[in-house]
């Protein structure tokens, strides 16, 4: 129970205090609108309210913590607990909210369209790259896991050959999935 008030409290300290420094160092100006009313095109771009945007914010950043975090606790118990809170302070917070303020100062762009605006073409293709492999491990995490649980040998096959081509574990070895 002690770690998980020193959690809470964490994270409130990160929001009210960690929050405000990190907007300072960004820079923000709240007269500036989002490329959601400068090029709404009522698809891509288009206004929200703010509890559906939170709404919208919370399901991205929680998508692989139910996961990982029960993974991670099970590893190393209380400790991953604190470790997650924080990280998630220090980093996947700030990550998050320069990744999208960064996207507001270029009109909406995409990650690897502003990497490739400053680091090039090929450092932009790289990301593409890295961002695809990732998406085929995790899919394949999850399919292998939802096929031996469901007994699909479809799912099992592609799992196994996720390994097999982007993790050079010959025949879907799971120890990395464990």
């Amino acid at each position: 129970m002690l770690t998980f008030v020193a959690s809470i409290l964490f994270l409130l300290a990160g929001y009210f205090i960690y929050a405000k420094v990190v907007e300072r160092i960004f820079g923000i100006n709240d007269e500036n609108q989002t490329p959601a009313y400068t090029h709404n095109d009522g698809f891509d771009y288009t206004p929200m309210s703010w509890w559906r945007a939170s709404l919208i914010q919370l399901l991205n950043i929680a998508g692989l913590g139910p996961i990982f975090g029960a993974v991670m606790g099970a590893l190393y118990g209380p400790v991953a607990f604190i470790w997650i809170v924080i990280g998630c302070i220090f980093a996947g917070a700030v990550h998050d909210y320069f990744s999208g303020m960064m996207s507001v100062r270029h009109k909406g762009a995409q990650y690897p369209t502003i990497v490739g605006k400053y680091l090039g073409k090929n450092v932009a293709k790289v990301i593409n790259l890295l961002s695809i492999a990732l998406m085929i491990l995790c899919s394949g995490c999850i399919y292998g896991r939802s096929g031996r649980t469901y007994g699909s040998s479809d799912a099992t096959k592609l799992y196994r050959s996720t390994y097999y081509h982007f993790c050079l574990f010959p025949g879907g070895d799971d120890a990395a999935c464990s």
